[in-house]
């Protein structure tokens, strides 16, 4: 691809989230923002923490951590896992 192309994707990628992020933004607050006005529904915060705590710097690096400290931190992933249940069955409801 060409710089260009790549550079005119980016800036239509960027304009269109700040217009969106602006249309979208107007009535709301921070507070708002943070607490979801309190009319989020539960799996829509099962869905924020699971992609907030899977980004792509945890696909890169889990893989590379255990391939050099062997099966040890892949427990600590394991136990994430775990964690999501807990939280899911005792705090959520």
């Amino acid at each position: 691809m060409s710089p260009e192309i790549i550079l005119g994707t980016f800036v239509i990628y960027t304009v269109t989230l700040f217009v969106v992020a602006w249309f979208t933004s107007r009535h709301a607050d921070s507070q708002s923002f943070f607490i979801g006005n309190h009319k989020s529904p539960w799996f829509v915060v099962a869905y924020g923490m699971i992609g907030a705590s899977l980004s792509g710097v945890t696909f890169i690096s889990v893989p590379g951590w255990v391939g050099d400290t062997g099966f040890s931190y892949m427990v600590i992933v394991i136990g994430y896992v775990f964690g999501y249940l807990i939280i899911t069955t005792v705090l959520l409801p």
